[in-house]
């Protein structure tokens, strides 16, 4: 590794006393002790001024105060790579950096400590910065508080963060052009709001992508290759293949999170201080490159404002911003909306964070204090942080879990003060500032027993007109896998088309398929059979339930929203709940992917030389041996109440390639293989191959045909002569029929949809038994689903649709 020059870094008195003055100009001014933090919070963290060479630092930590820490015993420490990090190496065996260690002496106001420095080295895209943290000393040695709105923690979230420089990468960015027209694009934005600023408008159209498994590297770096790949394509006027097929057609990109995450404790940390043996002005530390599998919503929410090192190939920050440019910089630019996750953290977050983050335990692992004004005002600026890297809008993760403990009314009260402040926060990228497209994932009433019947799926929406919503359709609970699901749903549906154009529309998601997969198909007695109309097997079945051409086109060609995709869903690759970073709930997590098995797994995949190489390693030869365990094991949790060491015992008593002594270790060990196996099973890069022409060719028309419409998303005017509904008796048969006009009343749209069931035979003239209103002639066919013999009478077989449409 090559040396680099160092220069000691210095406290700038001058640039520390300017922090001081800043925070007692703000905390003479406001008589709140909220909109003070909200002015106070967006000068925490490191932040580096490349003009002048000063980097300026700011903590929160009341909890020094509380301890009787000292003013005098608390530094900031500064770690300056003495050569440069080999990345790459880090992540193929380990390595071991040598440090500069240097401490600074800070200065204390009210709950905060700042400091500034001179000659400090910040990460740039071509090299790593110093990494910084406060240490300070007590009777019991030396402890350390680290940066919850770092911008750059290249080696985890529970490793020191790096110093970046963030106004050179903003400068930087290859899609400044896409926000200088900001404000002035009306195709791009609408600039109705009342403070004059641009909001984003919606998509028409969009998909959701893991970028852990969307391509074979399974990084950001990778996914921005993808799509400049198929930008040079499309200016060439080349031809995609049928896996990029699969990505395109769209004008929004809904990212799972990519914030840093909790980590497992059996696993080594990716940032192992050595003994000190010297002077202490030197540390060396052994660092690996994080390879957290997850599928991104366990954050700890410190250093959620960086992005999580394990979807980044180079450890820098700009991989984001690149994936972001290379969306903006396509012919046909794709909006990017961030899935933001801050309604809870792990467990873990609390060996990050200071108890006043914390209200208790929660569903998810701890109840974050939103009524705490300054992390009420912390979780806003985090907000704030990700979005700035370039996002067009933001997806609210658990909109519904923002809930605070009401003593009056002694019960859990939804916080839509604190949801309104998020909707209030903006954006300033490139030198634009503006409002991004506002989605909510909102269920409410929560956590109501009778919540799936109570719920409007409208609050949200009704306090803030311009935001959207998931709809009812979208939520997670749905399981289109089922026989009557089109049926029983429909009362859903009837929603969708009255008030769904604020919706996200649309059966996949990571949720959903997740959910899919965890049916078990053999129950015959309390819950509807499969459908047996899907396909021959259970994978068949469910790549059929989540992605067929009825449903496609219904949500595209006639229903109200946005609809949205899962790509895993679009090509038909296995997806499941994949999460290694749990080291107490691990294997009860897998045990609740049993049914993964019968839904996603073929024999003849399982057998490929390239998956499942793990499990195989364990003893497993074939996927009934597999499922034979997988249900035992299941059944083993259920039976005792997770306790391991029981089942253990239990499952000993089975024959298993594990043996017939197991221990938890062992049952941890099978954990840990079965989320490796299925993380690298779920990746996109295998099942390129196995991608149909003509399908993805469909598909994309579905999607195409809906970007040509956008009025399509406006709610059916069923009060005037639009008309939607289904066929009474179904006679084996559920179908969906609709009729739309354009607004400027030059084209009209007749949908036929065989959802599920028998054929059946549909023609304008059928129609009109079900919607006496409308014309029987002039029909010509826009779009036909594969098989059918497009005509003006057609015969529709299970999940086959088609559309007519007619000019005036």
């Amino acid at each position: 590794m090559s040396q680099v020059s160092y220069t000691q870094p210095t406290r700038d008195d001058a640039a520390t006393a300017d922090l001081v003055e800043r925070y007692e100009s703000v905390v003479a001014e406001y008589d709140d002790d909220f909109e003070a933090a909200k002015e106070l919070v967006t000068r925490l963290g490191a932040h580096y001024d490349p003009d002048a060479g000063v980097a300026e630092f700011g903590f929160w930590t009341p909890e020094l105060l509380d301890e009787g820490v000292a003013e005098a015993d608390v530094s900031l420490e500064l770690l300056t790579p003495a050569s440069e990090i080999d990345y790459e190496a880090a992540d193929e065996s380990g390595l071991e950096v040598e440090f500069h260690r240097d401490r600074l002496p800070v200065e204390r106001t009210g709950e905060y400590h700042w400091v500034a420095a001179a000659d400090v080295r910040a990460g740039t895209r071509d090299r790593f910065g110093a990494f910084y943290r406060l240490v300070y000393e007590t009777d019991d040695g030396t402890g350390t508080v680290t940066d919850p709105l770092a911008y750059s923690t290249p080696f985890g979230a529970f490793a020191p963060p790096e110093l970046y420089d963030w106004e050179s990468l903003d400068a930087s960015r290859a899609d400044r052009e896409y926000f200088e027209k900001l404000g002035t694009d009306e195709e791009r934005v609408s600039t109705t709001e009342h403070d004059g600023l641009p909001r984003v408008d919606p998509a028409n159209a969009m998909v959701e992508i893991h970028p852990g498994t969307a391509t074979e590297d399974g990084t950001l770096g990778g996914l921005a290759r993808q799509y400049e790949t198929i930008g040079e394509k499309l200016e060439a006027d080349d031809e995609l293949t049928p896996a990029e097929r699969n990505f395109v057609g769209y004008d929004g990109i809904q990212l799972m999170p990519v914030e840093p995450l909790t980590e497992n404790r059996e696993f080594d940390d990716y940032w192992r201080e050595q003994p000190d043996d010297g002077d202490g002005d030197s540390l060396t530390v052994a660092v690996d490159r994080p390879d957290m599998i997850n599928w991104g919503y366990d954050i700890v929410v410190s250093a959620y404002s960086a992005t999580n090192p394990g979807v980044l190939e180079t450890g820098r920050p700009d991989e984001l911003v690149d994936f972001i440019a290379a969306c903006h910089t396509l012919p046909d630019p794709i909006k990017v909306v961030f899935d933001v996750a801050l309604g809870h953290a792990d467990n873990r977050g609390a060996e990050l964070l200071n108890d006043y983050y914390f209200e208790g335990p929660g569903m998810y692992g701890k109840h974050l204090h939103y009524k705490h004004p300054t992390v009420r005002a912390v979780l806003l600026e985090l907000q704030r942080r990700r979005m700035d890297y370039g996002a067009d809008g933001i997806r609210v993760d658990g909109a519904q879990d923002f809930t605070y403990y009401d003593l009056g009314e002694e019960k859990n009260v939804h916080d839509d003060e604190f949801l309104a402040e998020m909707d209030e926060v903006t954006q300033e990228v490139a030198g634009t500032e503006y409002r991004p497209w506002m989605i909510f994932e909102d269920g409410r009433p929560w956590p109501r027993e009778d919540w799936e019947l109570a719920s409007s799926y409208r609050a949200l929406i009704e306090q803030h007109p311009h935001s959207f919503q998931w709809s009812p359709i979208t939520f997670a609970h749905n399981t289109p896998a089922l026989l009557t699901f089109w049926a029983t749903k429909w009362w859903r549906v009837k929603e969708v088309c009255e008030f769904g154009s604020q919706w996200l529309t649309g059966v996949a998601n990571h949720d959903t398929i997740r959910r899919g997969t965890q049916i078990d198909p053999t129950v015959e007695f309390n819950q509807s059979p499969v459908n047996p109309y899907l396909g021959e097997d259970y994978p068949e079945t469910l790549d059929a339930a989540y992605n067929n051409p009825a449903s496609s086109m219904f949500f595209y060609c006639f229903a109200p929203g946005v609809p949205m995709d899962f790509i895993h869903a679009n090509m038909r690759a296995p997806w499941g709940f994949i999460r290694d970073t749990d080291s107490i709930w691990n294997v009860k997590v897998v045990s609740d992917e049993s049914k993964f098995i019968y839904w996603q797994v073929r024999e003849e995949q399982f057998q490929a030389d390239e998956h499942f190489q793990r499990i195989k390693a364990l003893g497993f030869a074939d996927k009934a041996e597999l499922l034979k365990f997988m249900n035992a094991l299941s059944a083993a949790v259920k039976s005792t109440d997770y306790d391991l060491d029981v089942m253990a015992g239990m499952l000993s008593a089975m024959d298993s390639p594990l043996g017939d002594d197991l221990s938890a270790a062992d049952l941890e060990e099978y954990a840990y293989a079965w989320m490796q196996d299925v993380h690298e099973f779920a990746n996109l890069a295998h099942w390129h191959d196995a991608q149909d022409d003509e399908r993805t060719a469909f598909d994309l028309s579905v999607r195409e045909f809906r970007q040509e419409r956008p009025w399509l998303r406006a709610d059916v005017d069923f009060e005037g002569d639009e008309y939607y509904g289904y066929r009474h008796p179904t006679e084996g048969t559920v179908l969906y029929y609709g009729f739309r006009i354009s607004p400027d009343g030059d084209e009209q749209l007749l949908f036929a949809a065989n959802m599920e069931g028998v054929p059946v035979e549909v023609s304008p003239e059928t129609l009109h038994e079900e919607m006496p209103d409308i014309p029987t002639d002039g029909w010509e066919v826009a779009l036909a689903a594969p098989g059918v013999d497009a005509g003006a009478h057609v015969e529709l077989d299970n999940s086959q649709a088609i559309v007519w449409r007619r000019e005036l």
